[in-house]
């Protein structure tokens, strides 16, 4: 089996992937599961965000050209992806007119697609596996609304998340609005959130189950990963 570097923007991907992700994929008879801050995320500006395309896509380059047994991929936001000329990501700005259906699939095509024209033509594209989270971690923490509240330590804003999450076809969905965006709402219900610290404990409360059956962008990605031989 395989090793899998995952890419990620934060110390609460990174967290994720160390005590939830690899445990369950060791079940599948992967050799090795780590996370890999990419774009030097420990150090970001005061307005946070994930770095520039540039800044990432040297980062992954440089990771499947120094381990050629390893398959990597990424896990990060899309609210967050930059749009801006010089520092956008491939599809970013495209992927924001499109159906919602569409979004992730758009914007993980051209980043593969940039990746692998950079490897060149003996690189095997299965080694690359981009995945983009709609729109937020947040997000996916709506997928159980009992297991966030209890997760947080916040039982009391059960009926409140839940609220939250009946407005929309899936928690994928919760939209892409600087007001509205999964944080935002958490951040509103819940002051003083903390990210890095609470939202492991929410989602090991909730599960990897739970959160693909309810997330199917998710599930798909997860899905993917579970058959590499």
């Amino acid at each position: 089996m395989p090793r899998l570097l995952v890419h990620v923007e934060g110390e609460t991907e990174e967290t994720f992937v160390n005590e939830l992700l690899r445990p369950h994929l060791f079940g599948f008879g992967f050799t090795g599961v780590s996370a890999r801050l990419v774009g030097n995320s420990r150090v970001r500006d005061r307005r946070g965000g994930i770095k520039p395309w540039n800044a990432i896509r040297s980062d992954i380059l440089r990771h499947l050209k120094e381990d050629s047994e390893s398959v990597s991929t990424t896990m990060v936001d899309y609210y967050g992806l930059p749009q801006q000329p010089g520092k956008e990501w491939p599809g970013r700005a495209a992927a924001g007119k499109m159906p919602f259906s569409k979004k992730a699939l758009h914007i993980e095509t051209a980043i593969h697609e940039d990746i692998c024209a950079r490897m060149g033509s003996g690189f095997n594209p299965e080694r690359f596996i981009p995945f983009v989270v709609m729109h937020e971690f947040e997000g996916l923490l709506f997928s159980d609304c009992e297991g966030f509240g209890n997760g947080i330590g916040r039982p009391d804003l059960i009926p409140a998340f839940q609220a939250i999450r009946d407005k929309f076809p899936s928690p994928e969905e919760i939209n892409d609005d600087p007001r509205t965006a999964p944080s935002k709402r958490v951040a509103k219900l819940c002051a003083g959130y903390q990210k890095p610290l609470l939202g492991p404990f929410a989602v090991s409360e909730i599960g990897l189950k739970k959160i693909r059956s309810e997330c199917r962008h998710f599930g798909e990605w997860l899905a993917r990963l579970e058959k590499l031989r």
